[in-house]
């Protein structure tokens, strides 16, 4: 008899969060090639399911909903979640059919992940009806969801700080990765000439948001005694006067701040392999997307010292407190900098996706 875990795509059909769309593409390829004999892959997707192009190949089916994911996401949210059936169902993101159901008689499970934190967290910083909803969802979660997959032990103790016990006892860390396949490209200086970025500077990530920490890493630049440019990653669309703003009152021209928004994997790396050094000060619990990218490219990595960062990063960066990062920076950009990069490349051999996907198979045969 053959096992069929079946993982909700519908991130690779409308994604909201281009890091989200890759993690759901990368986790389930690495798990229809991990396996176990007798047991298979599927997906569960909303209209008009999987494009030709959504990067996973091997599924034995496919569950295609009659609705959008936005009208999805609405009824999952309340509960109703006509059409799915039983067996086992893993979610990549928070977003699953939560729904009363017994595990042990019915062989029914439902595992959902949980990549921020930002509703308990930074709650000014979000609209209102995305602060009830993402605690909506978790109530949720914790009524229905058979385990919760955290990054981070980090994030699983913040967890404790803000859930109920019941979902406590459910929460299982299994680390994320870079996406798949993610390389500096060979034609890595003509994709920043048409990025139009310069071939040396510092790079960061993030918007406006307080949280991000931009003006904690522009102080440090200014402090470091980098003469070069600054590119941000990430940069919401509409964000790019606030950024130059931030830098602005950091005293960085702003003519030497590049800002851009969300990237593709090609762009990102060939983005990141020309930084001199990776500075983040995001203080949140949040997976560092972008911290990892770095580390698998080999960047020298200047960053907050915090416990996700610490977790991460092990020994393959600079910690400071916000108001050290500045020398933090000028010892990464120098004595420091060949170090760091083959500590980086070290450190990005321990997150792989067959590793995490070996680690959800697990996840559900002790379920």
């Amino acid at each position: 008899m053959t096992v069929t875990l079946r993982v909700v795509l519908d991130q690779l059909v409308s994604p909201t969060s281009r890091d989200l769309a890759e993690a759901s593409a990368s986790l389930t390829q690495a798990l229809v090639d991990t396996a176990p004999r007798g047991c298979d892959v599927a997906a569960i997707v909303p209209a008009p399911g999987l494009p030709d192009d959504a990067g996973v190949t091997g599924l034995t089916s496919e569950t295609r909903l009659a609705v959008r994911r936005r009208e999805l996401a609405t009824s999952w949210q309340l509960g109703v979640a006509p059409g799915i059936g039983k067996g086992l169902i893993h979610s990549p993101t928070a977003l699953a059919p939560l729904v009363r159901h017994d595990r042990v008689n019915e062989t029914h499970q439902i595992v959902v992940t949980l990549w921020d934190l930002r509703a308990w967290e930074t709650p000014d910083e979000l609209p209102k009806a995305e602060i009830l909803a993402s605690r909506a969802l978790l109530s949720r979660v914790a009524k229905h969801a058979d385990a919760v997959v955290v990054p981070t032990h980090a994030m699983a103790e913040r967890l404790a700080e803000v859930a109920k016990s019941k979902l406590v006892q459910k929460v299982r860390v299994i680390g994320g990765a870079p996406a798949a396949g993610l390389r500096v490209p060979s034609d890595a200086v003509g994709r920043l000439r048409a990025l139009d970025l310069p071939l040396s500077f510092l790079a960061a990530a993030g918007g406006a948001a307080a949280s991000d920490g931009l003006a904690e890493v522009f102080s440090a630049v200014v402090a470091s005694g980098w003469e070069g440019d600054v590119v941000v990653l990430d940069v919401p669309e509409g964000e790019e006067p606030a950024i130059a703003d931030i830098a602005a009152a950091a005293g960085l021209a702003a003519a030497r701040v590049h800002a851009r928004g969300s990237l593709d994997r090609w762009d990102r790396a060939a983005v990141l392999s020309h930084a001199a050094a990776f500075v983040t000060a995001c203080g949140r619990t949040d997976w560092p997307w972008r911290t990892v990218d770095a580390l698998a490219v080999g960047v020298p990595i200047v960053a907050l010292d915090t416990p996700v960062h610490r977790e991460v990063l092990a020994d393959a960066a600079v910690f400071a407190a916000a108001d050290e990062l500045g020398a933090a920076v000028a010892r990464a950009i120098a004595e420091d900098a060949d170090r760091l990069r083959v500590l980086a490349g070290d450190r990005a051999k321990g997150f792989a996706w067959e590793a995490c996907a070996d680690r959800v198979w697990a996840l559900h045969a002790e379920l």
